[in-house]
């Protein structure tokens, strides 16, 4: 689920880039998604 998030939210980033569209928060939204990736991969894949 974090991955697919994360996914998303650098999909968004670089739309938002090519676009030119939103200044600083597109690069908020790259940081977001490089925090959850790295929070996905120490977490492992546990499931409850």
């Amino acid at each position: 689920m974090l991955l697919w998030i994360a996914i998303i939210i650098a999909v968004l980033w670089l739309l938002g880039l090519l676009a030119n569209i939103g200044g600083g928060l597109i690069h908020i939204l790259l940081v977001v998604a490089v925090v959850v990736l790295i929070f996905h991969f120490v977490r492992g894949r546990t499931r409850a």
